[in-house]
């Protein structure tokens, strides 16, 4: 898989605007090359656009973030020609379709895009609120509030819906966000990313609140990771390599999104006609998503009566099978399953292929999904109340479903507007990251002329 630290080409730095107060030692050493000093450039505009979030009402940013969802559609034509010079050349690059399927973008997809900063605009504001508060036997009275994290930035990969949801959660939150979004998807994301901040200039709000650096390619995605003390925090979010290699050089503190090697479990009690289609909808919906079911596992009693007629269903969605012995003792004929290997049991496809494992147990199955699961998604298909309650407990990961397709890992369906990644790790935010996630606190303290003993 390609990732987004791929060069592109070059462009003119803009103008050099003087760095804020509080900027770093790392933050000014950095512009060693004139990439370098491009990006922090890029970083100070965010630094200082950001500050027009901070007194920013609930209805200016609601407006925005409509003016966005106007503008997008209204620039539908646009962006789905800049869209397809970056499909061309992923089909000459040989991109997976799955890939291929991420990076797309037409009418509805727009259109869906623009439904989702609608939402946002729903959902309440976080910022301002107060997560704890008391007064102290001495009259001092607290409050811990949510504020904006500051300037956001994104490394991602051929995900243009991505550079969209960013700066709709981003503003929401009151942060400015950063975006890279890779080569593949380089004329889509520098059409949206322009429509999206011609449409918050037309609000009053600064523009610079959402840039990207696209242009600079690898080494700007290297100063993007060492801006510290300009850029707040860095998510990145797309294939194991680039997380990897963000979380390895990033001197700016990073929230991980994982990978999505995700299991669906049935259990011996499981139902048959609830089992398939939650397989089915978890696997073929959409299979270039992190939340895509990789790999089924079936309790030894289950088998039999359900693998048959799944294995068949899934053959005849196109799906290559990947199976241990007793998975393919149990293909009917026509049904073509090769041999699984540990890379299987190891591997986020993005594709139309599946793992498929039949196991002794409950206790065999947790012991799978320890073993090869990257802690995104899991889901258990059962009857049996003790079972489920065992695999909500002893599975380690940021969400598990019960009776339900693994689809569901997702700000959108999960109720939280759009999602800037989905989280894997534990410190900050696990999980789809809404705009809660998006925010820090800050401890306010009034008194009377108080004075410590």
């Amino acid at each position: 898989m390609t990732t987004s630290l791929e060069p592109a080409a070059p462009s003119t730095a803009p103008a050099a605007v003087p760095a804020p107060a509080g900027t770093s030692p790392a933050g000014a050493t950095a512009t060693s090359t004139p990439t370098a000093a491009a990006v922090l450039d890029v970083a100070r505009r965010a630094k200082v656009a950001a500050r027009s979030l901070a007194t920013a009402t609930r209805a200016t940013k609601d407006a925005a973030l409509h003016a966005m969802a106007d503008a997008l559609v209204g620039a539908a034509d646009a962006i789905v020609a800049a869209n397809a010079e970056d499909l061309a050349r992923g089909r000459d690059a040989g991109m997976s379709p799955g890939l291929l399927d991420r990076l797309a973008l037409d009418p509805a997809r727009i259109g869906a895009i623009a439904d989702a900063l609608r939402e946002l605009a729903g959902l309440p504001d976080p910022v301002g609120e107060v997560v704890r508060g008391s007064t102290l036997p001495n009259g001092l009275r607290l409050r811990q509030l949510r504020v904006p994290m500051g300037v956001v930035g994104m490394i991602y990969e051929a995900r243009p819906n991505v550079t969209v949801d960013a700066a709709g959660l981003a503003l929401k939150s009151g942060n400015a966000v950063i975006l890279r979004g890779g080569s593949a998807a380089a004329r889509s994301n520098e059409a949206v990313v322009a429509v999206l901040a011609g449409a918050l200039e037309g609000q009053g709000l600064p523009g610079d609140l959402v840039q990207s650096i696209d242009a600079w390619g690898r080494e700007g995605a290297v100063a993007l990771m060492h801006a510290r003390g300009l850029v707040d925090v860095l998510v990145p979010r797309g294939g194991a390599d680039l997380i990897a290699t963000v979380v390895r050089e990033s001197t700016v503190p990073v929230i991980e999104t994982g990978v999505g090697n995700v299991h669906v479990y049935v259990d011996a009690t499981a139902d048959p006609a609830v089992a398939l289609p939650i397989l089915l909808n978890a696997k073929t919906q959409r299979v270039g998503v992190c939340n895509a079911a990789e790999t089924l596992l079936v309790h030894r009693d289950a088998a039999a009566g359900f693998l048959p007629s799944a294995l068949t269903a899934l053959a005849e969605a196109g799906v290559t099978l990947h199976g241990d012995d007793r998975t393919r003792e149990l293909a009917p004929a026509g049904v073509a399953v090769v041999p699984a290997t540990d890379h299987d049991w190891a591997t986020e496809y993005l594709a139309l292929d599946l793992a498929v494992r039949v196991v002794d147990d409950l206790d065999a199955a947790l012991e799978h999904i320890r073993t090869w699961s990257s802690g995104h998604t899991e889901a258990i298909v059962t009857r049996d109340l003790p079972a489920s309650e065992r695999f909500v407990a002893e599975v380690d990961s940021a969400a598990v479903m019960v009776n339900a397709s693994t689809r569901f890992t997702d700000g959108g369906q999960l109720g939280l507007g759009a999602e800037i990644g989905i989280s894997t790790q534990k410190l900050h935010a696990r999980g789809p990251m809404g705009l809660a996630e998006l925010t820090t606190t800050k401890w306010v303290v009034h008194g009377d002329g108080h004075v410590r003993a």
